[in-house]
């Protein structure tokens, strides 16, 4: 290729990738399912878009190393406080049952499907074990499954990748060195790249220790140098044992998230912009190196392979991981219909299908775009049927409005006790021990860890947080946290106004939303709440009662909807409204 066309084909995989993702945005569906589609249409029509051509030879370590940092930006949001009794067991027993199963199945369906050989099934069944946090974490957030249910299927994404790369990498040297059958030396092997991994992982968590724990960089050399760890440490693993990189990311995404004293700048928007580029990128370039007469006769049993995983092995796997726990007949049955393929399937088939063909295993050269055209149909079944499944079984998380209310004192709690009793899945976080125990005693759910894990979701328990709302007695707390968190909280960031002369250092000079209105500032309401003011809840009615203040009102669908300095939101029918009283006030006007 010549230097314009390298140029010109490095761009097109770049927009395709982000325009796959945009798109996707606005019609609202996973962007897979356009991104895969888009890489191959530009790898058939055009002559640049050819990753093995403009990377050569580095165009697989590359794509190695950009799975390691999607794993690992996995792992950061994986609570292990969260993986713990019927939880933890569903998690293990997907991990293993699944990985014996998926690969049985899969192997034996490439061998009667396909008429692959023996060694060219045997390499796809391992390649088909794995699910991973690309396809599934976006599918959850497109389906909001229970809590739970987005646990144990994150959890279960982000851990079989690793052990799935690890037992392709085993088959693939058995496999092209023509002995599949020697069990007890592959289980030998396999314990050796697990060590390695764990060994990278635990150097790994040492040198960001260091870094963010001790040193405490900024933000953005703190991401800098997550990133540099995470490559670093992944290459060196795989250059010991091939894959055993994608491990060593894993652990030191779990350390990272999980160990004291880790002052890790919480998801940066520029990590996380990062991670959605090299995922846009990966599946465009590795759908571009499918080309259309490779699929000639290939769709038609990659219809009955689809089936055999999805309708036989997925189930079979869900039944007996999740058997005698205490997940319920909906639950047990959204596990057993949620198993897509995605970056490792391709990646390893990428990798692996070159390589078995090269040494010269019969029908190798049909494992990609088998694979390839399994990561399709998976994707896309998922897609337009996961939420009406969830929908179905009654394990979706109501559209309803999940506000995350930051404070603990007294008129804060009966906010947070208002707005529950009205039906809004109120979240609270609060610094001081005794404000978190009050929060406890008021039957309202607490959000465990720091402030900016709960308020931008990284969290395990903090999925869905439609809005955020400062209401500490620190005024210059809420503005910071109010700059810190817009732009990388889910939904809208809201304070309470400052004082109007006087309180705060840089309180009355930042920008951002306040609640209320001008006049209801903290110490106003304060002031009311001491002389026996009362938030309450009513049907809205045509007037508010005489001395009572909106401070929201709540939709007829659930939506939560803030007065503010420069908007009241209007009445709408079947609101209700959560009013302010005035001093002295407890029993709730009449509507």
């Amino acid at each position: 290729m010549t230097a314009d066309q390298i140029l010109l084909g490095v761009a097109l995989i770049l927009v395709l990738g982000v325009g796959c993702q945009i798109l996707a945005a606005r019609l609202r569906i996973p962007a897979l399912v356009l991104l895969l589609p888009a890489g191959f249409t530009a790898g058939a029509l055009t002559e640049v878009v050819d990753p093995v051509k403009l990377l050569g030879p580095a165009f697989s370590p590359l794509v190695s190393l950009a799975v390691a940092v999607i794993l690992y930006d996995a792992s950061l949001g994986l609570d292990l406080q969260r993986l713990r009794g019927h939880t933890r067991s569903v998690v293990v027993r997907l991990i293993l049952i699944g990985t014996v199963v998926n690969c049985m199945l899969g192997a034996v369906s490439g061998s009667l499907l396909f008429d692959l050989s023996q060694g060219a099934a045997t390499m796809l069944g391992a390649i088909l074990v794995v699910s991973g946090p690309t396809v599934v974490g976006p599918l959850l957030g497109f389906v909001r499954p229970v809590e739970r249910l987005q646990h144990i299927l994150a959890w279960e994404g982000s851990l079989i990748d690793p052990v799935g790369a690890i037992l392709g990498a085993l088959v693939f040297h058995a496999v092209s060195a023509g002995s599949p059958h020697q069990p007890g030396h592959q289980f030998v092997q396999f314990l050796i790249s697990v060590t390695v991994g764990l060994a990278g992982g635990a150097v790994g968590t040492g040198v960001l220790w260091l870094l963010l724990g001790r040193l405490r960089l900024p933000e953005t050399l703190g991401t800098s140098a997550q990133l540099a760890v995470v490559v670093g440490v992944a290459a060196v693993c795989d250059v010991l044992r091939e894959d055993s990189g994608l491990i060593a990311a894993v652990v030191v995404g779990l350390a990272v998230a999980n160990l004291p004293g880790m002052d890790i700048p919480a998801r940066s928007p520029f990590f996380e912009t990062l991670v959605q580029q090299i995922l846009g990128v990966l599946f465009v370039s590795i759908s571009a190196t499918i080309t259309p007469s490779s699929l000639n006769g290939l769709i038609l049993p990659a219809v009955g392979l689809i089936a055999v995983l999805t309708l036989l092995a997925r189930p079979l796997v869900a039944f007996l991981s999740t058997l005698r726990t205490d997940l319920s007949r909906g639950e047990r049955a959204f596990v057993g219909w949620m198993a897509p393929r995605g970056i490792v399937a391709a990646s390893t088939a990428s990798t692996f299908s070159v390589s078995l063909a090269a040494a010269g295993v019969a029908t190798a050269s049909e494992i990609l775009p088998i694979t390839f055209l399994v990561i399709v149909g998976t994707v896309v079944l998922y897609a337009f049927t996961a939420a009406p499944v969830a929908g179905r079984l009654g394990v979706r998380r109501p559209a309803w409005s999940r506000p995350l209310l930051v404070g603990g004192d007294a008129w804060v709690v009966d906010l947070g006790r208002a707005l529950h009793g009205a039906g809004i899945d109120v979240l609270m976080w609060a610094g001081l021990e005794e404000q978190r125990r009050q929060i406890l005693d008021a039957g309202l759910e607490l959000a465990p860890g720091e402030l900016l894990a709960a308020a931008t979701g990284s969290g395990a328990e903090l999925e869905g947080i439609t809005s955020v709302l400062l209401l500490t007695a620190e005024d210059d707390f809420n503005a910071l946290a109010s700059t810190l968190l817009r732009g990388t909280a889910e939904g809208p960031v809201y304070r309470l106004g400052p004082p109007h002369h006087g309180h705060g250092v840089v309180a009355p000079y930042t920008g951002g939303e306040t609640l209320f209105t001008a006049a209801l500032t903290r110490i106003e309401i304060d002031r009311r709440y001491r002389a026996g003011a009362a938030v309450l809840t009513r049907p809205a009615g045509p007037e508010v009662p005489e001395g009572y203040e909106v401070l929201f009102r709540i939709r007829a669908n659930g939506q939560l909807a803030p007065v503010t300095p420069t908007a009241v939101p209007r009445r709408e029918e079947g609101d209700v409204e959560v009013l302010l009283g005035p001093a002295a006030s407890r029993p709730a006007p009449a509507g």
